[in-house]
Parts: structure tokens; C-alpha cells; sequence
């Protein structure tokens, strides 16, 4: 293969996976802004600047482009709530997750029991919300009773929980300083030594 044809590759393989990217991107943002959870093909192509056929070579179908950008959202979502130091307390990048996502996700949950698209994100987010917990908390749960982890990690969730800064940030209107105090005194609490 030549130089050229070598390079003529790469940059329409760079070129297939920007559009593929974009795709994706106007899928989650229809999602996030609008709150379409089922967006036509007609209307992301729009918003991505291409066409539908060009959607459906690089997905194959709707369903498929719709799991996709389900499973991209959830990947950012949980990056976006892991420390940026080893010792930075966890709680900072959850608020400042929650700042960007709250609101999206407490509308998710007020249609979980209507819209499968929607319980489905947030069957998603309970689960890495778990998971982020055991993770974040690793350390200070390991110095508790094995028996009492299941028990802890329930609490953590509650008292870490989207619902949790939606009463104090939203209903309460405290400041994020505040906010993060009282979160920080209930976890404290919970994993206080017994």
C-alpha cells in the first residue's frame, strides 16, 4: 500500500469516526436539552448535519443508535463523577455532577414508571450510583463489620443521592459550600465506628 492511499485511509477512517461521534452526540443532547428520549432519525440527523442514511450506515438501526448513545451518556456520567486526585474527597466531583445532571435525572425518575426509555436511564443510574458508592467509600467501609456493608452502602446511597442534594440545593436553595457540609456530616455519621 502506498504512502498516499495509507493516508487517504486514515483520514477518511478519522473522518467516518467524527461523524459517528457527532451522531452520537446529537442523540444524548436531544436527550439532555429537549428530554427526547426517542428522537427520529429525521430530527438527529438535523441536528448532527447529516443524513438519515448516513445514520443508518454507521448504526445500523435506530435501536442500535439509541443503546449506543445510552451507553456513551452513562460512561461520561460516571467519569464525571470520579476524583481528579487520589485524595480529593468524592463528594466534590458528585455535587459537581449533580450541578451539571441533577435536574435531568430528576425528571428521568419522575417518568421512570411511564416511559421504559426512562427507566431504563435510570435503572442505569441507580446502579452506577451504587457502585460509585462502594467505590468512593471503599476504604473507610473495609474498617467495618463485613455483616454491616450492605447496610452502610444502602445508607451512603441515601444519603448521597440526587434526591438528597435536590432537597438541599434545590428545595433549600443553600449554597454549594453547605451543601457539601451536610452531605459530608451524613456520610461521616454513617461511617462513624460503632
Amino acid at each position: 500500500m502506498t504512502t498516499t492511499r495509507a493516508y487517504r485511509m486514515t483520514r477518511r477512517g478519522a473522518a467516518v469516526a467524527a461523524t459517528r461521534e457527532r451522531i452520537l452526540e446529537a442523540t444524548i443532547e436531544l436527550g439532555y436539552e429537549e428530554l427526547d428520549l426517542d428522537p427520529t432519525l429525521e430530527r438527529i440527523a438535523a441536528r448532527a448535519g447529516v443524513s438519515v442514511q448516513t445514520i443508518l450506515r454507521r448504526f445500523g438501526s435506530r435501536a442500535a443508535l439509541l443503546d449506543e448513545a445510552l451507553a456513551a451518556a452513562q460512561a461520561a456520567v460516571a467519569g464525571e463523577r470520579l476524583p481528579t486526585a487520589r485524595d480529593e474527597d468524592p463528594l466534590l466531583p458528585l455535587l459537581a455532577h449533580y450541578r451539571l445532571r441533577g435536574s435531568f435525572s430528576l425528571r428521568m425518575l419522575a417518568r421512570e414508571d411511564t416511559d421504559a426509555r426512562a427507566a431504563e436511564i435510570t435503572a442505569g443510574g441507580k446502579r452506577l450510583h451504587r457502585d460509585w458508592v462502594a467505590t468512593a467509600f471503599a476504604e473507610r467501609l473495609a474498617r467495618h463489620d463485613p455483616a454491616r456493608l450492605d447496610a452502610l452502602t444502602d445508607l451512603l446511597v441515601v444519603a448521597t443521592d440526587v434526591y438528597a442534594w435536590k432537597l438541599l440545593a434545590l428545595d433549600r436553595r443553600l449554597p454549594e459550600a453547605v451543601v457539601l457540609g451536610r452531605m459530608r456530616m451524613l456520610v461521616d455519621a454513617i461511617l462513624a465506628p460503632h
